[in-house]
């Protein structure tokens, strides 16, 4: 079991939200000169790294250097990722559908209202989701062997997602694949490995912050906040109701596993 500084940790909160905040802020400034609020998507994973960089350096002297180093490594790792990947997936494309029909039906100033409920409101859920994080970095005494588990997780969670998002990126380039159901690969064991890999790493990186129960209990809402998020609300289920009057997709959602990845059924 590990000491927990809740002192310095309660104190690095404000600074993780000003990082958030900031990334968010900034953002928003670049989709007013550009006109096009999709960028938005590109910073949720930036504001990950950013708050796992902000956490590190705050975290100087308080915490165990290893699980510190660690954790920023594998956050900073997987948000830029992220972000990288849906960077090129919407160059050279106008705004995202979801945002035109919300700008649409926005009431008042539409621009302050995509503020409100899309940038700051995601800044909110970067600052909610990465407590473990954050709280990571204050954990004192050697990495246990749940943590290193955790980092194998975080492996294959990560390796579902780049896999999963390259395998449908050559899919989509492929003009004839136009109007077809991706169904192969990782795609046929999971209608969404890329969302299924991000829950094993956000529950991998919430092991790190287990050696210390009372910080395990007041972060393991956001593990359990990301995913509804994958499964109920802006991941599976919004792409699945997007989907489900395309040809082919019943039969789709018939054989092959809605999250958790198992064989294809036959027949």
């Amino acid at each position: 079991m590990s000491a927990f500084d809740w002192g310095a940790f309660a104190s690095g909160l404000a600074y993780a939200a000003g990082a958030a905040l900031a990334v968010m802020l900034v953002t928003f400034a670049i989709a007013l000169k550009k006109g096009v609020h999709r960028i938005v998507d590109v910073a949720w994973g930036i504001g990950f790294a950013a708050v796992a960089l902000v956490s590190y350096g705050l975290s100087a002297g308080d915490g165990d250097d290893v699980r510190r180093l660690v954790v920023t490594v594998l956050t900073v790792v997987w948000g830029l990722r992220l972000a990288v990947h849906i960077g090129r997936r919407g160059r050279g494309h106008g705004e995202d559908p979801r945002y035109e029909k919300m700008l649409a039906k926005a009431p008042g100033h539409p621009q302050l209202y995509a503020l409100r409920k899309v940038y700051l409101l995601q800044g909110a859920l970067v600052w909610l989701v990465s407590l473990p994080v954050q709280a990571a970095q204050y954990l004192t005494g050697p990495v246990a062997w749940w943590a290193w588990a955790g980092a194998v997780l975080w492996a294959v969670g990560l390796t579902f997602e780049a896999v999963g998002d390259h395998q449908l990126a050559r899919f989509k380039a492929d003009p004839a694949n136009k109007g077809k159901i991706m169904d192969r690969g990782l795609w046929s064991w999971t209608r969404h490995p890329n969302y299924f890999g991000d829950f094993l790493v956000w529950w991998g990186l919430f092991l790190f912050v287990c050696q210390a129960p009372g910080a395990a209990a007041a972060t393991v809402v956001a593990p359990l906040v990301m995913s509804f998020l994958l499964t109920k609300g802006s991941g599976a289920a919004l792409l699945e109701r997007h989907l489900a009057d395309r040809p082919g997709y019943a039969e789709y959602q018939a054989r092959t596993s809605g999250f958790f990845p198992r064989p294809p059924r036959r027949g």
